[in-house]
């Protein structure tokens, strides 16, 4: 959701408060944080209410590729779940190629528990649950959820479809989940193989009423997809070249016209031109930074492009040029300042993941990038 700045007359000067911008239509989900993107402060947490997945689908989620939906779906009943689901085996337990049930299995059991941890704010069960960038943002949503004594929605994302790569030696397992509940959002999860167990490492979201076109993932004569390096030629850039195209785009305030037009990309780039234009009038200046963080991921499609995922670790810094004005941020942010005041300076620091479909080389697509997730992960001013 975007934010904009007002200033507003006070006894002892002006005051810029960050309003957010008017909500979409009622979804369930929670409300996103100070943020250029229209994304939910917790992009991937399940909905208030929905059933559990069905685990149909062919093995490696051949063709079925979720598509969007016209109409909306009437909204399904809630799973009740009071313990938390069964542990899931050591990777050295398992048979070196993993296979559609068991990826369905893992994701499930990570849903329901996920569920029960979200509505107990468990921040010790979530560390069996999730690792790296992803489990610190679910944490510190779990706090700001404390801070501001609200709850967090519990549920389970309806009928997932999985796409699994085949097993390389020496590399880390991992597979991703697609769910998509017409009206409400389009989930993307990446779960990846760890000695404790399976984690959810990455997720985005597009809460759109209509999703942007989701690319076919390429499988092979067995159902499974094909995993690429970070540094794969044959696209338009390679992962990590679009990952930190991606990322410098943000942090420029600048359009790149390698990727398309939307909300995580060049509408994000002109709400910082003109954040940053209307901090300026009231002396303040903003500095951004977008810093890739962990691996990046990817899955060849069947144009012969790829899908890739990758996390980041953002920054924003407001600073006054000279006393008078002061900023009190809205929206998570504000939760963790305690919906102070200040007159010096003011950051806020999120956890973002992407998913970005990359065409192949001698495209003359750009680049689109399909979801978000953000969380706030601290707030700092003075």
């Amino acid at each position: 959701m975007a934010v904009f700045w007002l200033a507003t007359r006070t006894p002892s000067g002006p005051s810029l408060a960050a309003n957010p911008t008017p909500d979409p239509s009622d979804t369930g989900w929670e409300k996103a944080p100070s943020s250029p993107s229209p994304t939910p402060a917790s992009s991937r947490s399940t909905p208030k209410s929905t059933p559990k997945p069905t685990g149909t689908g062919t093995k490696g989620g051949t063709d079925k590729s979720p598509r969007p939906e016209s109409t909306p779906a009437k909204k399904p009943r809630a799973e009740t779940r009071t313990t938390p689901p069964p542990a899931d085996p050591p990777a050295g337990t398992r048979s070196p190629q993993l296979t559609a049930k068991e990826a369905y299995g893992i994701h499930g059991r990570y849903q329901r528990g996920l569920s029960v941890a979200q509505a107990r704010k468990d921040q010790a069960a979530m560390a069996k649950l999730e690792h790296g960038l992803a489990l610190e943002m679910t944490r510190a949503g779990f706090k700001t959820a404390e801070m501001q004594g609200t709850s967090l929605a519990t549920g389970i994302w309806p009928n997932p479809q999985v796409w699994i790569p085949r097993h390389v030696e020496g590399v880390a397992d991992w597979f991703v989940a697609v769910s998509h509940e017409p009206g409400v959002a389009r989930i993307v999860d990446v779960m990846s193989s760890a000695p404790g167990g399976w984690r959810l490492v990455a997720s985005a979201a597009d809460t759109r009423a209509t999703p942007a076109r989701f690319p076919k993932i390429a499988t092979d004569g067995e159902g499974y997809a094909t995993s690429l390096p970070e540094n794969a030629t044959g696209l338009s850039a390679t992962p990590r070249q679009i990952a930190r195209a991606h990322l410098a785009s943000l942090q420029n305030a600048e359009v790149d016209p390698r990727f398309d037009d939307g909300p995580w990309t060049s509408e994000a780039a002109l709400f910082w031109q003109q954040e940053r234009g209307r901090l300026e009038q009231a002396d303040w200046r903003l500095t951004l930074s977008y810093r890739l963080e962990g691996p990046v991921r990817a899955l060849r499609t069947s144009d012969g492009g790829a899908l890739v995922w990758y996390g980041a670790r953002s920054t924003e810094l407001r600073e006054a040029v000279r006393e008078g004005a002061k900023v009190k941020l809205k929206g998570s942010a504000a939760v963790r300042t305690r919906n102070k005041s200040f007159a010096h300076s003011v950051s806020a620091t999120y956890g973002r993941m992407y998913v970005t479909h990359v065409p192949p080389a001698g495209s003359n697509e750009p680049a689109r990038v399909l979801g978000e997730w953000s969380d706030v992960l601290e707030s700092h001013g003075d």
